[in-house]
């Protein structure tokens, strides 16, 4: 009975340690390497797999996912023979878990190194200003070779990027004069550029404002002469009617007698104001003149009253 009983419990045992040898779970994402008896056998994919116990082992396990390999700083001699600290990192991707295997010991570390020595190739090939204006160039040409050589290892490379160029001491300063004089530079042609403006600004003001101005006299100018020859227009309006009064008036009888007397009356006043406003005794060229006017107007004073 405890003889059985313990058989009992080593062949469960068994039991247990052989389904812990043979089924395997792989997760998603992943590949399992199986080699039975030493060799190669399959690779097995994302999902639940029995293998064949004691003889089938898993040897190797790769991940499907995208993963980084920093690629450690070196120093780059560019092609006018200045020295650059560079690194960067690199972006892989096991494509054949077969060829990762076998193809290579340490893909990751292969491919770093690889890395290197391609940039400090490509980095011969230009000069140092460059250097900061051809990083995607750069990136790609790395990318190109690496894949390339990598492609027996079972690895696709994506993309490599250069994280940090640090140039000497002597360099990074030369480097910030130039940048900060261009800096100055432009803010020199800023500021012309600026004053310039205001300065159009300036004169267009100017010139509208002188517009303005022109128009506005010129307009006041038609106003005036509109204003004039509105007056000019009512006088002669005014003095055809006094005439045309006047006519009327010497057409009746006694008109023209009383007409004379103004005329003689105008010219005694006028005659008046002349003599008072200067000190010369102003005496008439011919004598008879005022005696013929004032018996005229004596004349015309009478015939008036004879008419009365």
């Amino acid at each position: 009975m405890d003889m059985s009983f313990l058989l009992g419990v080593l062949l469960a045992v068994a039991v247990v340690v052989i389904l812990l040898k043979t089924a395997r779970v792989v997760p998603q994402r992943e590949q399992f390497v199986i080699e039975r008896l030493g060799k190669y056998a399959k690779t097995l994919d994302a999902g639940f797999h029995i293998l064949v116990p004691f003889v089938d082992v898993v040897a190797y396990k790769h991940t499907l996912k995208e993963q980084t390999v920093d690629v450690p700083s070196q120093s780059c001699i560019t092609k006018d023979n200045i020295s650059v600290e560079i690194d960067g990192v690199i972006y892989m991707q096991v494509s054949d878990a077969r060829a990762a295997s076998y193809g290579i010991q340490d893909y990751m570390f292969a491919t770093a190194q690889l890395a290197q020595t391609t940039l400090r190739s490509e980095i011969g090939k230009i000069e140092l200003d460059r250097t900061f204006e051809e990083r995607e160039t750069i990136n790609s040409q790395v990318v190109h070779a690496v894949d390339r050589a990598a492609e027996p290892w079972g690895v696709k490379i994506l993309r490599y990027e250069i994280k940090d160029i640090v140039p000497p001491a002597s360099v990074k300063d030369a480097l910030e004069k130039q940048m900060r004089a261009e800096r100055e530079r432009r803010a020199v042609v800023a500021s012309s550029e600026g004053e310039r403006q205001a300065r159009i600004n300036v004169s267009e003001g100017e010139r509208q404002e002188a517009i303005n101005l022109s128009e506005a006299e010129k307009l006041r100018q038609i106003n005036e002469a509109e204003g004039r020859a509105e007056e000019i227009r009512l006088i002669a309006e005014a003095t055809a009617a006094g005439v045309r009064a006047v006519g009327a008036a010497v057409s009746e009888p006694g008109g023209k007698d009383a007409i004379n007397l103004r005329v003689a009356e105008q010219w005694v006043t006028e005659f008046g104001k002349l003599a008072k406003t200067n000190n010369t005794m102003i005496v008439p060229a011919q004598l008879g003149d005022v005696s013929t006017l004032v018996s005229t107007v004596m004349g015309t004073m009478g015939n008036i009253q004879k008419s009365d």
